[in-house]
């Protein structure tokens, strides 16, 4: 008993504690958010439901920093593929969700969204393909072979689901990792020029309503039905001014009159009742997270583990940015939740596994902690 005390006390010292505090205290916050969301709704279901999956994330948390993803890395391709049929397997076993897309595994109460998990997977997969070819990444069968394990990957999350919000997530991490692997500035422009010149044909294979999504930005009389949520996520922003409308007192949320108040909204409700002061809370906590992760990337003695930290911090990056951005309306409403304080479980866990991916990595190169003589 006493080696198992002095072990936890050991991994205390030495593990990343600020990636850990900023994610619960984050969590906690959202809690605290989510019961006041769906108070309306006359149910701790979702309080609950959200208080286990952080008690499992920071589990995970502290399971996942513990294992050397290095010495699996060279399985990676089975993983890869393992990802790709993970996300096709929402054409037998999805169900929609409440944004209507098919990117749901329930099994009973319990939902799994593959694409959350998968954006881990997908991150550690281009990781060690990248690492894999060392030098030879700016030849063109390099940059062939990255760009077909990312197309295969998007195409498995979009085609059963139509999920945009995800896709868009799966794009930008995509593009900071091969921003990151040394990538020439030729290649760079290439693939930016290649993405434009396409644009209009993935805009032709969107269905109308994600279209719309896009163009009421510009003019919300396209589908005012489609521009009510930003407006009204806009209404409650400007509603609690600098200090909110106070706990539980926003007319917005308790009316039910905000839409997904409880999922993409939540940033939103925060600022409906904390106000100004509660949202700048809201953004030092996740900015500060993910300078943290980038500063961690920094530091990383090898290029498998710096392209995987890379990848963490731009996962959320885009998550962050997107959210806020649908809530002050400069971003369509695609369906990605904000980190740590929007409700959901699958979410929840993917972000605290992400982030103690990135804490063993600092482990690791910290080895003294194993050692009696640091205990």
């Amino acid at each position: 008993m006493v080696k198992v005390f002095k072990a936890i006390k050991s991994y205390l010292r030495h593990t990343d504690l600020l990636l850990l505090n900023l994610a619960i205290i984050s969590s906690l916050l959202g809690l605290v958010a989510i019961y006041s969301a769906t108070l309306s709704y006359h149910s701790n279901k979702y309080a609950i439901v959200q208080s286990a999956a952080l008690v499992l994330g920071v589990f995970c948390f502290v399971a996942a920093s513990l294992i050397d993803l290095e010495n699996i890395a060279r399985f990676w391709k089975f993983f890869f593929v393992f990802n790709i049929l993970f996300q096709l397997s929402l054409f037998v076993l999805g169900t929609a969700g409440d944004t209507g897309n098919r990117s749901w595994i329930r099994f009973g109460g319990i939902g799994i969204q593959p694409a959350e998990f998968g954006k881990i997977i997908f991150i550690c997969t281009l990781a060690c393909h990248i690492d894999r070819l060392k030098d030879r990444i700016n030849s063109v069968k390099a940059v062939a072979q990255l760009t077909l394990h990312f197309l295969l990957t998007v195409a498995a999350v979009y085609i059963p689901s139509k999920d945009l919000g995800m896709a868009v997530a799966y794009v930008f991490i995509f593009a900071i990792m091969m921003f990151s692997s040394g990538l020439s500035w030729k290649w760079i422009g290439g693939i930016t020029a290649s993405a434009v010149a396409v644009s209009p044909l993935v805009w032709k294979f969107l269905g109308d309503y994600q279209r719309n999504r896009i163009l009421v930005l510009f003019d919300p009389a396209i589908d005012p039905s489609i521009y009510y949520q930003t407006d009204q996520s806009i209404l409650a922003l400007g509603a609690g001014q600098f200090l909110g409308s106070g706990y539980m007192q926003g007319r917005q949320t308790q009316y039910n009159i905000l839409p997904a108040k409880y999922t993409d909204s939540i940033f939103s409700v925060i600022g409906e009742e904390f106000g100004f002061v509660g949202c700048c809370v809201v953004i030092v906590l996740l900015g500060t997270l993910v300078l943290r992760l980038f500063y961690n990337a920094s530091q990383c003695d090898n290029r498998f583990s710096y392209l995987v930290c890379a990848g963490i911090a731009s996962m959320f990056t885009i998550q962050i940015l997107i959210n806020i951005g649908m809530c002050v309306g400069v971003m369509p409403v695609i369906g990605l939740t904000l980190p740590f304080f929007s409700y959901g479980g699958s979410s929840l866990v993917t972000m605290f596994l992400s982030l103690g991916i990135v804490a063993g990595f600092v482990l690791r190169q910290r080895p003294a902690w194993l050692r009696s003589s640091d205990e």
